[in-house]
């Protein structure tokens, strides 16, 4: 990849482990910052397999690794000397763990005051719970998600993906970019504060304001749209497909599109408020119907008559599908080995500068002598340390 990056020239450090922290500062590192992963030394991995590994390096791409000991002052002096030419400091510890080792953000703060920190908790940094453990299953069941997930009567249910950790990430990195923004204007860096629960309520999004607003407490509705139909899972001949036929526009090409104009002004379905009610009349109506069409025909007809739909895919169908390869959503990485890595492409493009995939992670400590000599430490020094395991 050549050319700058839209964050070239941004320092990040990065002290965060397992998957809030580390996904939100991936989207630094795509970017073009330089971004410096703080690592235990004879560490190597963070509970997600290999260091090698798909989970690990689609998390750490693009990163340089540095290994120090904070359980001793010199890798804490080591730490500091980095925050003062950081623009982001991006943290997942416990309160009373960062204050212990003195990198809490009013002490990192003092030494450079245009410092951007960012701490990512399971549940805030005060109140009752600011000491717990955070795990984004935990989340998913705090803030509501479970018990809106999953087939009614039946319990509650994860989600197939760890939302709250990923959102919290993607909170975490608005919240930099913003205070990014101010410091242009102000000259200040500030603390940013999220955490799973907080970022988990927040997805949580028209189903929590239903319940701040109107008193509606939601539960489960399995495949069907909370309230909007008929928005849900249909069969055909050779499986299954998603429609989405919400407003009395779209829900009438439907059905003639499936050949029931009949249901068009069915009296239990003439109004949203009447498809939702009677919903499972309406979806055993609609059934009827997709099951004599293949799922192929059924989308394309479908698609052409302006109702939203698509197909339900396994994973390896997804990165299958032309408009997933035109989006270029598999992206290559370089390795250390000189061969490539395929991983998951950032979401969104700018039209300018686009993602940089320059490398995967390496070894941990691999960049000690590079990002130790930037510091200004003769190669005696970084031997020194090294001895002395601080490094």
């Amino acid at each position: 990849m050549t050319g700058a990056g839209a964050l070239t020239g941004l320092k990040v450090i990065d002290l965060t482990r397992v998957r809030a922290g580390p996904s939100c500062v991936r989207n630094f590192a795509d970017w073009g910052a330089d971004v410096i992963r703080v690592e235990q030394p004879g560490d190597g991995e963070d509970g997600f397999g290999p260091r090698a590994g798909a989970d690990f390096q689609n998390l750490h791409r693009n990163k340089r690794s540095l290994t120090l000991n904070l359980k001793d002052a010199r890798g804490i002096a080591l730490l500091k000397q980095l925050v003062a030419g950081a623009d982001v400091l991006v943290e997942n510890y416990r309160p009373a763990v960062k204050s212990r080792l003195g990198i809490d953000y009013e002490t990192l703060a003092a030494l450079n005051p245009r410092l951007v920190y960012a701490s990512i908790s399971g549940f805030g940094e005060t109140g009752p719970y600011r000491d717990h453990a955070g795990f984004d299953q935990v989340a998913q069941g705090m803030g509501g998600l479970m018990w809106t997930t999953g087939l009614a009567g039946q319990g509650p249910l994860r989600a197939g993906t760890p939302i709250a950790d990923l959102s919290a990430g993607l909170y975490a990195a608005l919240g930099i970019l913003i205070a990014l923004q101010e410091r242009s204007r102000s000259g200040r860096g500030q603390w940013v504060q999220t955490s799973l629960l907080a970022a988990m309520i927040a997805m949580m999004d028209f189903q929590a304001a239903r319940y701040l607003v109107d008193g509606e407490v939601a539960g489960q509705a399995g495949n069907d749209h909370p309230t909007s139909m008929p928005t849900s899972v249909y069969p055909c001949k050779d499986g299954f497909i998603n429609i989405a036929a919400s407003g009395n526009a779209i829900y009438a090409r439907l059905c003639t599109t499936l050949g029931a104009e009949d249901l068009i002004d069915h009296a239990a379905f003439e109004s949203s408020a009447l498809r939702s009610r009677n919903r499972a009349a309406l979806n055993e109506a609609i059934a009827a119907r997709t099951a004599t069409w293949s799922s192929q025909d059924l989308i394309a007809r479908l698609n052409a008559a302006g109702v939203p739909c698509g197909p339900i895919y396994k994973m390896n169908e997804v990165f299958d599908d032309p408009q997933v390869r035109h989006l270029g959503m598999a992206t290559a990485v370089p390795t250390p080995r000189g061969d490539t890595l395929s991983l998951v492409a950032p979401a969104f493009r700018l039209s300018r500068t686009p993602p940089q995939m320059r490398h995967t992670l390496g070894s941990a400590g691999a960049d000690n002598a590079a990002v130790l000599r930037e510091l200004g430490l003769s190669d005696a020094q970084i031997a020194g340390l090294a001895r002395d395991k601080v490094i």
